[in-house]
């Protein structure tokens, strides 16, 4: 056989091969099915582990590596949890509702109304933003002009230092639905939360712990942020957040900004000081590329991550923290014990210093 001839040949077992991802997609799709009717999780690790180790005793006989044999049955698996999420939600989408989401024009605004339509609810949205724009149905430029009683659910997703104006706006127009802040920060809401209740407006304060890059159809941790009965507080978002893969961890409404503070407060911080850093280093970005160990690659790609954020949110993330000056005072004097240790060669110290951290950071799986 030739070149072209060989090439046609691949071509072949390449429709092979998507017609058995086809099947092997729709007997996923059932499982997903039988998984949502008995309310268990999608993704089973003992399962996958499994069809991975499956997949490494075939890659001699494929002429691949294990790594590479791996990584192809690990893009099969993930595709096949999107299918079984996405079968899942459509078959727990109830009877929606009525939600507007304020800062519809945000990130995590423009997230929530995707999210919420998705789950089956009926979704319009505010924002200024907008006010250039002729009208459009279920899109406002301002409160004003929002039937605010026609909503059992008002979700609040506006800049940090914005959310209590809006909070307080909303008091004093009353609406009769369920009203859900999203701020990543709580404590400088608190009078604007007393306030609006003392209007007879109910409020619930949510945390997505996750930005808007986040798959709707992976495992969604939520926050919440009790400030009277966790559990009827849990009771009213669960209409909201009909979602089959929604994790919902209360924590008392004092306690959230403290959690945060380390969190969100301490990793954006070594993001941030690990690209200043650098900065200051006088390196060149190429050559530390291209000289590249594994660890620095990891920890290069988490701050890129939180330098590519909006620095005006991640400075109120900072800012708005009352627990922020205690992160930074264990993150000095941890960095000086560190110093000091390996100034004066203390090997002892310095294993303990490795033990204890790493007895203190929790062990984490990255697989999706």
């Amino acid at each position: 056989m030739d070149l072209s001839q060989l090439r046609d040949a691949i071509a072949d077992v390449d429709r092979a091969l998507c017609e058995l991802l086809r099947r092997r997609m729709e007997l996923a799709a059932r499982i997903g099915e039988l998984k949502a009717q008995l309310g268990v999780p999608v993704v089973v690790r003992d399962v996958e582990d499994r069809v991975l180790s499956r997949a490494r005793l075939y890659a001699e006989t494929c002429g691949v590596s294990p790594e590479v044999m791996e990584a192809i049955f690990s893009a099969i698996i993930r595709g096949s949890v999107e299918r079984q999420h996405r079968v899942g939600v459509a078959l727990r989408r109830g009877r929606g509702q009525r939600v507007l989401v304020v800062g519809g024009a945000g990130a995590m605004g423009n997230w929530f109304r995707n999210f919420l339509a998705l789950v089956g609810h009926q979704v319009d949205a505010v924002d200024p933003a907008w006010s250039p724009l002729p009208p459009s149905e279920g899109t406002y430029a301002s409160l004003t002009c929002v039937p605010l009683h026609d909503y059992a659910y008002i979700l609040v997703s506006v800049p940090l230092a914005l959310t209590p104006d809006v909070l307080l706006d909303l008091g004093r127009r009353k609406p009769a639905g369920v009203v859900v802040e999203i701020a990543s920060i709580k404590t400088h809401l608190e009078g604007a939360l007393k306030e609006a209740e003392a209007q007879g407006v109910r409020v619930l304060s949510l945390h997505p712990m996750f930005g808007p890059g986040k798959s709707p159809y992976q495992p969604l941790t939520f926050v919440l942020a009790s400030r009277q009965d966790p559990e009827a507080e849990q009771q009213a978002l669960l209409p909201l957040l009909r979602h089959p893969y929604t994790h919902l961890v209360p924590v008392p409404f004092p306690h959230h900004d403290r959690l945060m503070g380390w969190l969100l407060g301490l990793a954006h911080l070594t993001g941030l000081l690990f690209g200043r850093a650098l900065a200051a280093s006088g390196l060149a970005p190429a050559q530390l590329l291209a000289c590249a160990s594994t660890t620095f690659l990891k920890q290069a790609a988490t701050a890129a991550s939180v330098l590519s954020e909006d620095p005006d949110l991640y400075l109120d993330i900072q800012r708005l923290n009352p627990h922020r000056r205690q992160v930074y005072e264990v993150t000095r004097q941890s960095l000086e014990h560190l110093v000091q240790l390996v100034e004066a060669g203390d090997r002892e110290g310095f294993r303990q210093l490795m033990q204890d951290a790493r007895g203190a950071v929790p062990e984490v799986d990255l697989r999706p």
